[in-house]
């Protein structure tokens, strides 16, 4: 039991440390290939703080543990949410100024529901995820015209300056974007050993374990990002960071997994875990327009979110202990 402990605690931090080196690794690589930095920050940035679920997620599918895999990308959901936009929130209120978020947060709102309506017969098919898939493309397509087209949008502007501090050889990019992604599958099969040994000697199901310890671990890298960006002021890096995690998430973590282990889950996953990230989603949405077009999260809404994660962190505990 010692070291499964010990591969989840130590399979986290690598986890952590090689998703930040595989983000900048790709981003100065992006860069050098001259893509605009909206489209950087859009992507490349949402695509590289979301390859530990990514990771985590398909490899926990291949080896039969599809609960492990829904949970961590549902629960990481949850958590960019409630812990890490409410946490955020609380030390700095953020604004919504990017045009471009305001136009993701509808659509997250729609890939929420399509998540929803796919879970009402308590299974992922192979069609329900190259469905996810399909659409994750077409955005991927808008992302890429939208990056192209928008020129000063603040978004743009922030990672235009996070580049610009952040900027190193084109060797050097290449290295740590390669070595980078290794890590992530190495330190991905550590954490995945770790947490189904514990799951199976605690009788706790692996999609409780996905939900809560995989998943805040995989959410690390968006909490150390936006806790970065608010410091500097960077309001919309903060909330892209969120609102591209959860896309991917959503769409091509599931999606691959589904792919790979089509997965039959307890109703419970609709009832409880669909209930709280459609919820908390949409309480974004809300936030983000906010009144007269001037979206903002302040303190107050910031402790709501994190009121709501741990409530539903103590709705998780106590299904355990209950059996329920």
């Amino acid at each position: 039991m010692l070291w499964s402990w010990l591969a989840i605690a130590g399979g986290l931090a690598l986890l952590v440390w090689s998703a930040d080196r595989f983000v900048d690794g790709a981003a100065s690589a992006a860069r050098h290939a001259g893509m605009p930095a909206l489209l950087i920050g859009m992507v490349i940035i949402g695509f590289g703080t979301s390859a530990p679920e990514m990771v985590v997620s398909a490899l926990s599918a291949s080896q039969g543990n599809p609960g492990l895999a829904l949970g961590n990308a549902y629960g990481s959901n949850i958590t960019n949410i409630a812990l890490i936009l409410g946490l955020t929130a609380l030390i700095s209120p953020i604004r919504v100024q990017s045009g471009v978020l305001r136009k993701e947060l509808p659509i997250l709102s729609l890939v929420t529901l399509l998540a929803v309506i796919q879970l009402a017969d308590d299974r992922v098919s192979r069609n329900d995820a190259w469905v996810l898939l399909a659409v994750f493309v077409l955005l991927m397509g808008w992302s890429v015209y939208t990056g192209l087209r928008s020129r000063g949008d603040s978004l743009g502007l922030e990672v235009e300056q996070e580049l610009a501090v952040a900027s190193m050889p084109l060797g050097r990019s290449i290295f740590w974007l390669i070595a980078g992604l290794a890590f992530l599958v190495l330190s991905s099969r550590a954490l995945v050993w770790g947490a189904v040994n514990v799951a199976t000697a605690f009788g706790v199901s692996d999609l409780v374990i996905g939900l809560t310890v995989v998943a805040v671990g995989t959410s690390l890298p968006e909490l150390a990002s936006s806790l970065a960006a608010i410091r500097k002021r960077e309001h919309d890096m903060a909330l892209g960071n969120v609102l591209g995690s959860n896309l991917f998430n959503t769409l091509a973590v599931v999606g691959i997994a589904g792919n790979i282990h089509p997965m039959q889950v307890s109703h419970e996953v609709l009832s409880r875990d669909c209930l709280v990230m459609g919820l908390l989603t949409l309480s974004l949405f809300v936030f983000g327009y906010g009144r007269k077009g001037h979206g903002r999260i302040n303190r107050i809404e910031g402790a709501l979110l994190l009121l709501v994660f741990t409530g539903y962190t103590g709705w998780l505990i106590r299904s355990v202990l209950t059996g329920a």
